[in-house]
């Protein structure tokens, strides 16, 4: 198997603009054969993916990602070869679907006070049966009129900083590590670019399993960067578009950005080692 792998994207059950079905077309579409689905704190897409991914010839590699917090940072954690339906990481992920709810309506509550006409029934229409998010927020305050862009709603009210911004409740990377462990899964730093690497180095400390070296956000320098420490500490390595679709306008990432079979294969042994 040569073609394309792509470790990181999304869909409708999270924070992604397509359904689990519409995802698979678009990666056969541009030459994917192994798909790694890692919606936010959820992970009901798999079983259909899975479906659909066998009638197109597509693996589908089961995954989630979840937030953790390091020193106020928010980290993000994507899990790999989770068992589904394992009770304790099932917990969490519940927990954490309930808390951004909770979040949100903070959120909006915030909205309002700022003088922006929108209600959490406005939001759950757009989250529809998914783990509610920010982006489902700036996609009502588009539709109602209330901003003039999706990326506007970012960058004014609900953005890091900004006047609506609520922090998520996060568990520690430890925690995190160790729930996917005992699912039986893999876990990796989601897009490193953004923090300093003592903090990456705190993760391997941890025990992380690996560092996704491959995402748009990375330089050729920064790939090439991550790539050396994953050598250097023996540890995974893992990559993709970080595919949402929709108003994020990334669908040209879909098909470019990937990484190869070497990357799933070495998973596996790992994986099997473990088990051993």
């Amino acid at each position: 198997m040569n073609g394309k792998v792509d470790l990181h994207t999304h869909t409708s059950f999270s924070d992604g603009f397509h359904s689990p079905e519409e995802l698979i077309k678009k990666a056969k579409a541009v030459g994917i054969e192994v798909l790694g689905i890692t919606d936010h704190d959820n992970l009901a897409a798999i079983n259909e993916a899975t479906e659909f991914g066998k009638q197109f010839g597509i693996e589908v590699i089961p995954g989630v990602e979840i937030s953790t917090d390091l020193k106020d940072k928010e980290i993000h954690i994507l899990a790999y070869f989770v068992e589904l339906g394992n009770p304790e990481l099932e917990r969490y992920l519940i927990f954490f679907r309930e808390e951004r709810l909770k979040r949100a309506e903070r959120i909006v509550g915030k909205l309002k006070t700022l003088g922006l006409n929108i209600a959490i029934t406005d939001v759950l229409e757009k989250a529809q049966n998914s783990a509610v998010g920010r982006p489902h927020i700036a996609q009502a305050l588009l539709e109602k009129g209330q901003v003039g862009s999706y990326y506007e709603a970012f960058n004014k009210y609900i953005g890091n900083g900004c006047p609506a911004f609520e922090k998520k409740v996060h568990l520690s990377p430890q925690s995190a590590f160790k729930i996917i462990n005992d699912a039986g899964g893999l876990s990796f730093v989601a897009h490193p670019g953004y923090m300093p690497e003592a903090i990456l180095k705190e993760l391997i400390t941890a025990g992380v399993d690996g560092i996704e070296v491959i995402h748009p956000s990375h330089s050729p320098q920064q790939i090439r960067f991550y790539r050396g420490i994953v050598n250097e500490y023996f540890l995974l390595e893992s990559g993709g578009s970080d595919f949402h679709g929709g108003k994020r306008e990334d669908d040209a990432n879909l098909g470019k950005v990937y990484t190869n079979n070497n990357v799933v294969e070495a998973m596996r042994q790992r994986l099997l080692k473990n088990s051993a």
